[in-house]
């Protein structure tokens, strides 16, 4: 169906965009529908070119590395003379003296709350709300329902096991006695909980008792002889201990507990990128009102669970009585940032004046940001007048400069004050985390975050030296001399610009959701990192990584890594190539067939159905969070081993056509779903999942959504 558009001045605009824009973005501002297109044609036209130039930057690049490692091809790097030519090609950037960041007006979310973040795709209104309403979350629940809690082997019953309900009471019993102890007893087995003069009085065998600490009894709910909530709080995170002796979870607790709730995802990243498929204006309309609505405060949507029709809304705050009887609230969500495109993609919802599409990031900047105009009018999102943009995939300090510029614009346009517009770095390229310090300083008056994101960042690791050799296994990337040294250089070089107590240090992923057990025993390694915040991939695992919130104080540990040595740019730089590998066949096609599965796992959902981000079946059939990011080191990885010689593309071939089938099989529930086997050549999602193998070396930067974009396009058309 041809798509309608109208010329304003020299733009031409979507029929569906504009109507969203004058109609519901721009009402009830103070920014009239003509000012912003005069204001906005004359930016987009002035921003469109240098964006072009900066692409044009990378692809540059590129050639002369790739003509270097040919060059020295069969010879070991020497890091200087790398290091050398990398400073005259204008990759690496001098490095400039030491500075502190200047942000003004960051919320406690970001500064000083340390804790548990989600990245929601915000196509998904229902995602969306639960993630803002994820910022409180019952830790009963969420322990029942992973394997945080074995499985007892004589459940009586189907519906409820007992036994289990006890284990997870007496999990939170431990954690409460370890984290909010209680003097000279334990919080098993107390028998009530009432308020006096100010203080929390805990009742166990007609005695009563107090905290080690008082200062983590913050108020109540209800009245102080029987009170129905007691809010704590320990690490400036809070918890509430719910007492309703009537709920069937209370029915063998003599305190009348019935569950704790904890605070969970103190931020959320609502995400116009890597987790959603929005390819033109039809799409982006859906993700730009959706966030309108989180930052009108009035989105819901209705869906039928279990034959009941149910509405989602936006939780209100918390109210509750503090310790000396004043009331008090505590704010109900998660503080939400928005992550816009990065600086590659176009988007034909708007043309420009010489026919070309409009630069997505500079539409994502000037849209999403005016959406936020309504919150700044109530504050319910940033209480201190701030907006947050995650701004992913820029390759150094001139891209990141340029995102300063494309939001000064934005900023006097909407009349809003400068430096308004918060910038998050995802520090996910090479020639970004190689000058993160110079990239920091681009944006020292508007950064609030940094973060690594180890999939994209080694999915542009094996792009950029793709000529200097077969790469190592995927597995063993983790290991590998650059990752270590990418990690600690991230933290390193946040704190040594003052990120401490005024912005956040992220880390990634947590991928398999349904491996909560294994989440509790290895995601430590983000705080004892230095993190003050890292993803996790949904509300009940943000309930859980919150516990860890608890065990580590993140502003210690980051006092503690301050005196660590600096990790070395020789490091960073160091390529995983594989020394002279002799790889068996078979252990040649498990690793090819473990990346093809989930890759063609991802694509088929994408390209088909317009799912941007979904939990994939693995090989071994353990559930896998999986994006973009995940799809752009899988694609890397198999094009550069057909690209050296380790596989043929004939081969590759035979094995992704054999993980269709198994990928068929394992959506074979799905009602929607379109089969790739036997008829490949007819699936438009097995040619664009071939095609990110067989074209990877020459895709922009390795990444994956022109390909996924073009032929998503070919299948709604």
């Amino acid at each position: 169906m041809k798509k309608k558009y109208i010329k304003i001045n020299n733009l031409s605009v979507s029929s569906d965009l504009l109507n969203f824009i004058n109609n519901e973005l721009l009402k009830d501002t103070t920014i009239s529908p003509e000012n912003f297109w005069k204001g906005f044609d004359k930016i987009v036209h002035e921003l469109s070119p240098i964006n072009r130039e900066l692409i044009k930057t990378r692809d540059e690049l590129q050639k002369k590395i790739d003509a270097w490692h040919i060059k020295n091809k069969g010879n070991e790097i020497n890091i200087e003379e790398y290091k050398k030519f990398l400073r005259e090609i204008g990759y690496l950037k001098e490095v400039g003296p030491d500075f502190k960041i200047k942000t003004k007006n960051i919320d406690e979310e970001i500064s000083s709350i340390a804790g548990p973040q989600l990245v929601v795709p915000i196509m998904n209104e229902r995602y969306a709300l639960n993630a803002a309403n994820a910022r409180w979350m019952s830790l009963y629940d969420s322990l029942y329902g992973t394997d945080v809690i074995e499985q007892s082997e004589d459940s009586v019953s189907e519906r409820y096991d007992p036994q289990r309900g006890q284990d997870v009471i007496k999990y939170v019993r431990e954690f409460l006695d370890k984290h909010i102890p209680i003097e000279n007893t334990s919080w098993k087995n107390i028998s009530g909980l009432n308020i006096k003069d100010g203080n929390l009085i805990i009742k166990k065998d007609d005695n009563d008792y107090k905290l080690k600490n008082t200062e983590k009894f913050i108020g109540h709910r209800g009245d102080i002889t029987k009170p129905s909530g007691i809010i704590l709080k320990n690490n400036n995170l809070h918890l509430e201990i719910i007492i309703n002796p009537r709920a069937f979870s209370a029915a063998h607790d003599i305190a009348g507990i019935s569950d704790v709730i904890v605070e969970a995802a103190v931020t959320t990243i609502c995400d116009n990128e890597d987790s959603v498929a929005a390819v033109d204006a039809e799409d982006k309309v859906i993700c730009y009102r959706n966030w309108l609505g989180l930052m009108k405060g009035d989105l819901k949507t209705t869906f039928v669970k279990n034959g009941k029709k149910l509405e989602r809304k936006l939780n209100p705050d918390r109210s509750y009585i503090s310790k000396d009887g004043q009331g008090l609230k505590l704010h109900g969500r998660s503080l939400l940032l928005v992550r816009n495109v990065g600086h590659l993609m176009t988007n034909p919802a708007i043309t420009l004046k010489d026919g070309s599409e409009i630069p997505e990031g500079i539409m994502d900047a000037f849209i999403t940001t005016a959406a936020c105009l309504h919150d700044l009018k109530k504050r319910s999102n940033s209480r201190t007048g701030s907006i947050y943009i995650v701004k992913p995939k820029m390759h150094g300090p001139d891209e990141t400069s340029f995102t300063n510029l494309i939001f000064t614009k934005v900023e006097e346009l909407l009349g809003l004050e400068k430096y308004t517009c918060k910038i998050g770095i995802m520090d996910e390229e090479r020639r970004t985390s190689s000058n993160l310090k110079e990239c920091i300083r681009t944006l020292e008056n508007r950064v609030f975050f940094i973060n690594t994101g180890f999939l994209d960042r080694t999915g542009d690791e094996m792009h950029t030296s793709m000529e200097a050799g077969p790469m190592i296994k995927k597995g063993d990337m983790k290991t590998s001399k650059w990752i270590g040294a990418y990690e600690n250089n991230n933290v390193d070089i946040g704190l040594e610009c003052g990120f401490s107590g005024k912005a956040q240090i992220g880390k990634g992923m947590w991928a398999m959701p349904d491996k909560m057990a294994d989440m509790m025993q290895q995601k430590t390694g983000h705080l004892e990192a230095g993190a003050n915040c890292a993803w996790v991939p949904s509300p009940t695992a943000a309930a859980l990584h919150a516990l860890h919130y608890h065990e580590i104080n993140i502003f210690d540990k980051q006092k503690e890594i301050q005196k660590r040595k600096n990790a070395k740019l020789d490091d960073l730089l160091t390529i995983p190539v594989a020394d002279r590998p002799n790889w068996s066949i078979e252990e040649i096609n498990s690793e090819i067939s473990n990346s093809a599965q989930t890759l063609l796992g991802y694509v088929v959902r994408w390209v088909d159905q317009g799912v941007g981000c979904s939990k994939v079946p693995d090989i071994n059939n353990i559930g896998l969070m999986e994006d973009r990011a995940t799809l752009r080191i899988s694609s890397q990885h198999i094009a550069n081993w057909i690209h050296h010689g380790i596989c043929t593309s004939k081969q590759v071939l035979e094995i992704m056509k054999k993980m269709a089938k198994i990928v068929d099989g394992q959506n074979m529930n799905d009602k929607s779903y379109q089969k790739m086997s036997p008829n490949f050549d007819k699936s438009v999602a097995f040619k664009a999942a071939c095609d990110l193998v067989f074209h990877g070396r020459t895709q922009p930067s390795g990444y994956t959504e022109p390909l996924l974009h073009l032929n998503r396009l070919i299948k709604k058309n």
